[in-house]
């Protein structure tokens, strides 16, 4: 019997790799369609514990998740495409030099090199989407199909996955479950909490400071919230260098100081405390190298991807430590 199960499992991961190099086009959106459906999991039970029908259950979640994908990716297609013109007309419009003074000092900045580089690339960016649009829709299918059929499937899969851990590993796998749900929460539901927060402080900020699109820009505030440890300070350092362009450097100052205190410390200090019983418990160090090897190494879906498998090897690091101590602890003479 044992042999039988070494020749499935050979078979299960050649068939796994093989499946793999197939499918590899659409390996990133399974991925994520698991992630989201290993967040929504409890949303399913919970329906279902109070009379939902499992197809209801399962629908009801998914669901929850489209809408929460597209109301995170929505603001970026927004300004690729239907505020493509006006992005590009700002940066145009920007001098071709600028002199900073400051205390008596001054210098000139060219600036013209940069603002062609910025227009270029984001121009190729929007016309990538908008020619990848058939293939994102289809992917925005499967996406919806995989997390439905996870979720309405998820008792049987639970038990096919622990059926393949042996009794005396199943405490690891225990850990390591709870690992990975707190970091999937973390990286989903505190960050987007955290997000409506942010656009709720910034466009009171943004309208004070009188910008013509506040609305945009305290989504734009929200959704970059998504990106750890920077997070929305990358756009409060962005307008205060258009002010910088502009040679307005009080109004580049204030924006910094007032902006980058509100919004970029307030909504972290305030409302992700709230939700840290149910964040991963990795230091930012960590979930920062996480998230940025795995943008570089795989891409957009290194943001899931990255701060995983830092914190499951920093789980399975914790796991091993506590069982050379629990080994030197029995080895102690009394």
């Amino acid at each position: 019997m044992t042999r039988r199960r070494q020749v499935l499992g050979g078979l299960t991961v050649l068939f796994g790799l093989f499946a793999v190099a197939i499918l590899w086009e659409v390996v990133g959106t399974v991925f994520f369609a698991l992630t989201v459906a290993y967040v929504l999991a409890p949303v399913r039970r919970r329906l279902a514990g109070v009379g939902a029908s499992r197809r209801v259950a399962a629908g009801v979640a998914t669901a929850a998740g489209f809408l929460g994908t597209v109301v995170v990716f929505s603001p970026l297609l927004f300004v690729l495409i239907v505020r493509l013109e006006s992005v590009v007309d700002a940066i145009e419009r920007a001098p071709e030099t600028v002199t900073l003074e400051l205390w008596g000092f001054s210098h000139t900045v060219v600036t013209a090199d940069a603002a062609a580089e910025a227009t270029d690339a984001i121009v190729a960016t929007a016309a990538g989407v908008a020619s990848a649009a058939p293939v994102l829709l289809i992917k925005l299918m499967l996406f919806v199909f995989v997390v439905y059929s996870l979720l309405y499937s998820e008792r049987s899969l639970r038990r096919a996955g622990l059926a393949l851990v042996p009794p005396g590993y199943r405490d690891l796998a225990g850990a390591l479950h709870t690992r990975a749900r707190r970091t999937l929460y973390g990286i989903y539901v505190v960050q987007a909490a955290t997000g409506i927060a942010t656009f709720l402080v910034a466009l009171p900020v943004f309208l004070a400071f009188g910008y013509p699109s506040a609305i945009a820009l305290a989504t734009a505030a929200g959704v970059l919230q998504f990106v750890p440890v920077l997070g929305p300070s990358l756009l409060i350092v962005a307008l205060a260098a258009s002010h910088l362009l502009a040679g307005d450097v009080a109004a580049a100052l204030a924006i910094f100081l007032v902006g980058g205190f509100l919004v970029g410390w307030v909504p972290d200090l305030v409302v992700r405390p709230w939700l840290a019983a149910e964040t991963a418990k990795l230091p930012a160090s960590l979930y920062f190298i996480g998230f940025t090897g795995g943008v570089l190494t795989i891409g957009a879906i290194g943001v899931i991807v990255g701060p995983l498998a830092v914190a499951l090897v920093s789980e399975l690091s914790s796991q091993l430590s506590d069982e050379f101590n629990r080994i030197r602890v029995r080895e102690e003479p009394d």
